[in-house]
């Protein structure tokens, strides 16, 4: 019985220290995995402050060259100004910069447009007025 009693005491402890260093291998790991989670969280927290200033900034901007294009046509009564721009959710982010610029090349043909409208609109009102009695 102490063959057979000491063999399995030994296999108990041999057991016992294994599951015990599962265990800790178990926790360094959780902890481990604690911190890359930690860091990832930090690091969308970042990403979505840059993304709503950049978001801000962008809707900054869309703002001003509406208001210019508005200043450019508040003479011209006939034409409604429409509806103020409204963010598009199926825009892509990686393309901002590039959606920007194609406001501008717009902006400079409505002033263009704008500009023409006002040369024809002189020149038909002259035509339509007689001239001035001598």
């Amino acid at each position: 019985m102490t063959d057979d009693g000491a063999t399995a005491a030994m296999r108990y402890k041999e057991i016992i220290a294994l599951s015990r260093g599962s265990a800790e291998n178990l926790r360094g790991w959780e902890l481990a995995r604690a911190e890359e989670l930690t860091g990832e969280i930090e690091e969308a927290r970042t990403a979505i402050e840059v993304a709503a200033e950049r978001e801000a900034r962008a809707a900054e901007r869309a703002t001003r060259w509406w208001k210019m294009a508005l200043h450019n046509i508040q003479d011209l009564l006939w034409l409604p100004p429409g509806d103020e721009p409204r963010p598009v959710p199926t825009a892509r982010p990686a393309y901002l910069e590039r959606y920007l610029e194609e406001v501008k090349p717009s902006y400079q043909e409505l002033v263009q447009a704008v500009l023409a409208l006002g040369w024809r609109a002189k020149r038909a009102a002259s035509k339509q007025q007689p001239p001035p009695p001598v």
